[in-house]
């Protein structure tokens, strides 16, 4: 049974519900004015009738019957029908603090946004600011709600995580060397459940150091069994049956190396201890020499404000140079893209006419002049010929019209990839971790298809997204398709995202060869001529 207070909510849902589909604003009131009324009034409704609910004021004969057959089974046929008409996402944007149903009505029919993580997504993309009614501060208060919405959701993105658990750990670090990330953090999985951090001090106290926004499980052990454990707790069952794992014997061991060292197999970086394809090639020594962040050259794939950026062509550039990167590539959105404020073709000009005034300031850095193109509903990209040849790279990306079925993803994505101006296929899935799934596609048809073509696949780094997935990236180096690691930066700080594409990389044995912006700036300038 349904008290007054689980009512209450369950018709401002409704009330909410049916603002946001735009139904009778005089009902719509009654409903609302009713829910308060229902907040404020903690009555037993086991013995109530119409007549009795009707006394209430505000409360109605249709609302009393509402009240009690929501009392009685504990929901109501129009809210069911409301919550049918609505994407579950939808519905979870309402419960957000200062989104009301009509800017969710906007944000849902005007940006296409159906998830919270969608609409966190865009707001890091700067789409709310220019929105009727929205702006950069009501993006910024999104933005600081969701979060704190998100921190109780029981699943976590793995950069937010690490930024509350490395604060744990530097402070342990001063009680102990013996201290580490283990679990599915230790691995750098894209999304976690809960923090483990394995202590090798039995003695130390924990409870300064726990956490009320994540699960933290601290496992304390003997030092002597540190690295032994920390091997055990930091892989999958089925990584440890593979590695053989109980015949290691019982004794101190001094580095996790030494552990595999022990078993006779190849040491797997933490990254890889998945129990999947690092299994065979460790036992016959054959694991290549993973990827270093350090290994990048060149950033790809940055926004500015000539679409949806927060900052300007020269920022962008500046900051690229000063962090050591030889080269900047810079793909704004396509003209497509409306609500990002794409690129019409005189704007392309006048951003050209920029690019080449800068890199004579800037030389020997350089930045390439890209675009991100919408790949069209029937497989074209965003511009005629004669547009898409003056710049130096494309990144093909689907952004619209994201509902598709597997067939008509895969046709749709292969004749992008097919189209000879396209260097890069971006975020292959257009998933967003935590928020949807992305649509489905055939991976290997689609790597197939940028092997013959010789079109590079982004793994794209933005936290959220990390897509291409890693479990595919063995397939690409078996076909010869190199990976781009791509921050998809829309302001300065999202270049550092470059580090979250790099770690979840390496899960995939992505190697510094395998990646297109690993090359330096001459090999990349030699890398297009060639693709063109």
């Amino acid at each position: 049974m349904m008290t007054t207070e689980d009512i209450a909510e369950s018709l401002e849902l409704t009330g909410k519900l049916m603002e946001l589909h735009n139904e009778n604003p005089f009902k719509i009131k009654s409903i609302n004015s009713a829910a308060y009324k229902l907040s404020k009034t903690r009555i037993d409704l086991s013995n109530q009738t119409i007549e009795d609910l009707t006394k209430i004021d505000g409360i109605g004969k249709s609302l009393a019957e509402k009240i009690l057959e929501f009392h009685t089974t504990g929901t109501s046929k129009e809210l069911n029908d409301l919550i049918h008409q609505t994407p579950k996402g939808v519905i979870e944007m309402l419960g957000i603090k200062g989104l009301g149903p009509k800017k969710v009505r906007q944000l849902w029919k005007e940006l296409e946004l159906e998830s919270v993580t969608e609409l966190l997504y865009a707001c890091n993309e700067n789409r709310l600011v220019e929105l009727k009614g929205f702006g950069e501060k009501t993006q910024n208060s999104i933005i600081q709600n969701i979060e704190f919405k998100q921190k109780n959701a029981g699943w976590y993105h793995y950069a937010y995580a690490e930024k509350i658990g490395q604060v744990i750990i530097d402070k342990l670090k001063q009680h102990t060397d013996l201290v580490s990330f283990t679990g599915a953090m230790h691995r750098r999985c894209e999304t976690i459940e809960e923090i483990d951090i394995l202590i090798g001090d039995e003695e130390i106290d924990i409870d300064e150091f726990e956490s009320d926004t994540i699960p933290i499980n601290f496992i304390k052990v003997n030092p002597h069994l540190y690295y032994k454990t920390l091997v055990e707790t930091s892989s999958t069952i089925a990584h440890l049956q593979g590695i053989n794992f109980k015949d290691l014997a019982i004794k101190k061991y001094d580095s996790e190396q030494s552990v595999y060292q022990s078993l006779n197999i190849q040491y797997c970086e933490p990254e890889l201890r998945e129990g999947l394809f690092e299994l065979e090639k460790a036992k016959q020594f054959q694991l290549p020499q993973l990827i270093e962040y350090s290994d990048l050259k060149g950033i790809l794939h940055n926004h500015t404000t000539y679409s949806d950026g927060m900052n300007s062509l020269k920022e962008m550039a500046l900051y690229c140079k000063e962090l050591g990167y030889q080269y900047l590539g810079i793909c704004d959105h396509s003209q497509t893209a409306v609500y990002a404020d794409g690129l019409k073709p005189e704007t392309i000009l006048l951003q050209h006419q920029e690019i080449d005034k800068l890199n004579e300031e800037l030389f020997p850095f350089k930045i390439f002049k890209g675009i991100e193109s919408d790949i069209l509903g029937n497989g074209d990209l965003d511009y005629e010929e004669a547009i898409l040849k003056t710049f130096d790279f494309v990144v093909a990306s689907v952004h619209a019209n994201l509902k598709m079925d597997e067939e008509k993803a895969n046709t749709r994505l292969i004749k992008a990839i097919e189209n000879p101006y396209t260097t890069i296929l971006g975020h292959p899935t257009g998933r967003l971790l935590l928020g949807r799934p992305g649509y489905p596609i055939n991976h290997k048809k689609i790597i197939d298809a940028c092997a013959a073509n010789k079109v590079v696949i982004e793994l794209n780094a933005h936290p959220y997204r990390l897509d291409i997935d890693w479990r595919w990236i063995p397939y690409c180096l078996e076909k010869g398709v190199m990976i781009s690691i791509n921050p998809d930066a829309h302001q300065l700080n999202g270049y550092h995202d470059m580090r979250y594409g790099t770690l979840v990389a390496r899960k995939g044995l992505l190697t510094k060869e395998a990646c297109l912006n690993t090359m330096d700036l001459q090999s990349f300038e030699q890398f297009l001529k060639h693709k063109s």
